[in-house]
């Protein structure tokens, strides 16, 4: 497996359009604006490279999804991107896609146990490790921390947790991780997860959310409690960095996911021009820690 970090611009590692066709991206869902930007950015590149692009939304169900990557299956798309709503739980259909002939790009999530041509991704483990690091920072090294957990079973999930965990061990050993849960990634369930938790843990310093949208709802029952607790999550979607820059929420780590979806697109390009690589390659998008200095 090569390994590739992108640190500028798309371009660095597929060149200009060598070959138009059409290219199937099955999204985990587009009720997250984390996964619209990434779709948008998919899309523009497309245009430009003229490259027909089909979406389907998988809207966070398995079932959906598998039945969408058979039906492009069917289309005989010239390539496939898959955003898995669950690492384990599509590998059938992924394979059952290969066998076909048809090359598959995962982006921002992997695939398990398959050989996919490429793998487009944040630096998912590096980001945990920005947010604890900057938790244990802001909390004087000690205190106890909360972590709302993603969708389990996907590689953002088990990435992101690792990062972070890996930075409060290293960092701040006295720091306590008082509760884990998961709210799969979703404002509804961060909310009704971290009212539970607000219940049962009454000294709580920090939380790391493993995206935004728990990030946010995770805010609403902090405020409502009328308790201080700092909160990082993870996407800088537009709201979140709305609340950072508001001081209602302490960071966010910025992914890129137009870039995303655009460089998943560029590399389906020449993928479709040239063949697939002879084995997978990890190509990593990089990012940074959104803060306000207003707010220090």
């Amino acid at each position: 497996m090569r390994r590739v970090m992108l640190t500028a611009a798309i371009g660095l590692i597929a060149g200009p359009a060598l070959a138009d066709g059409t290219v199937g991206l099955s999204v985990s869902t587009l009720n997250n604006p984390f996964f619209v930007t990434l779709r948008d950015g998919a899309q523009q590149t497309a245009d430009a490279l003229g490259i027909d692009l089909v979406v389907v939304d998988a809207q966070d169900s398995v079932s959906k999804q598998v039945s969408d990557i058979e039906d492009l299956v069917i289309r005989d798309v010239d390539v496939l991107i898959v955003n898995p709503t669950d690492s384990d739980a599509v590998v059938p259909a992924v394979r059952g896609a290969i066998e076909a002939g048809i090359p598959v790009v995962a982006v921002d999530r992997g695939v398990n146990n398959v050989d996919l041509a490429y793998f487009v991704v944040s630096d998912n483990v590096a980001g945990g490790v920005l947010a604890g690091t900057y938790i244990c920072e802001q909390i004087g090294f000690e205190g106890n921390v909360v972590e709302l957990e993603g969708i389990p079973g996907v590689s953002a999930t088990r990435d992101r947790g690792a990062g972070f965990n890996q930075a409060i061990a290293d960092t701040c050993p006295d720091v306590e991780v008082v509760s884990r849960q998961t709210a799969n990634f979703n404002r509804a369930e961060g909310l009704s997860v971290m009212e539970n938790i607000l219940v049962a843990q009454p000294e709580i310093d920090a939380l790391f959310a493993h995206n935004d949208e728990m990030a946010l709802g995770a805010l609403q029952a902090v405020q409502s409690s009328g308790r201080d607790i700092l909160i990082v999550g993870f996407d800088a979607t537009d709201d979140a960095v709305g609340a950072v820059n508001d001081c209602t929420m302490g960071a966010t780590v910025a992914q890129q996911p137009d870039q995303l979806g655009a460089q998943a697109i560029e590399i389906a390009s020449e993928v479709i021009a040239d063949g697939p690589p002879g084995q997978q390659v990890d190509v990593f998008v990089g990012l940074r820690l959104v803060t306000s200095d207003a707010c220090q």
